[in-house]
């Protein structure tokens, strides 16, 4: 039995309602119980924006956490409101880009993933929400690669379909960049 309860946060625009949404997508490809739970500020771009996702093998009784088993982080204002939502043993992944003052918790294991410089250097901007999936997965294999593409392939409209494989390729680039603390 798993069950992996996720708060996404950052600035809208960052892609966190989307990485989220494909998240939840790759959960229904394998059968999963899922739900996503977008909040934002009243501002779309550079308001804050954050999303729960939740993925199990059963049914799931509430939408509405307090507490979370990981928690990914792509600004300081997100960090100071959810590093202390991370369930003991939980995880928190945070792109250094955004933070300037890292997380400090030691009951908890901290990852940090250069997703932004990455983005940038690779020429994957479009694609810097898939950086930080690949470093998720990677540390919480909860689903399966293929199911993260056909997940991407139905929540992106056909005329961007070809941007898939270069989705995908950020995706393998933050396996590899993510690093623990």
């Amino acid at each position: 039995m798993m069950t992996y309860e996720i708060i996404i946060a950052g600035f809208g625009g960052q892609g966190v309602l989307s990485m989220g949404k494909i998240l939840a997508y790759s959960g229904l490809m394998e059968n999963k119980e899922v739900s996503w739970f977008p909040s934002y500020g009243p501002e779309q771009r550079g308001g804050t924006a954050n999303v729960t996702v939740i993925l199990s093998d059963e049914k799931i009784s509430s939408p509405i956490l307090n507490q979370y088993d990981i928690a990914i982080i792509l600004n300081q204002p997100s960090l100071a409101k959810f590093e202390n939502t991370v369930k003991p043993g939980g995880i928190l992944i945070y792109d250094g880009y955004g933070i300037v003052t890292p997380p400090t918790r030691k009951d908890i294991k901290i990852y940090e993933i250069d997703a932004m410089n990455t983005a940038v250097t690779e020429g994957y901007e479009k694609a810097f929400n898939m950086v930080i999936l690949g470093g998720m997965l990677k540390v919480a294999p909860m689903v399966k690669l293929d199911s993260v593409m056909n997940g991407l392939k139905k929540s992106l409209p056909e005329r961007h379909h070809k941007l898939l494989p270069m989705n995908e390729k950020a995706i393998l680039k933050g396996m590899e960049t993510i690093v623990e603390k």
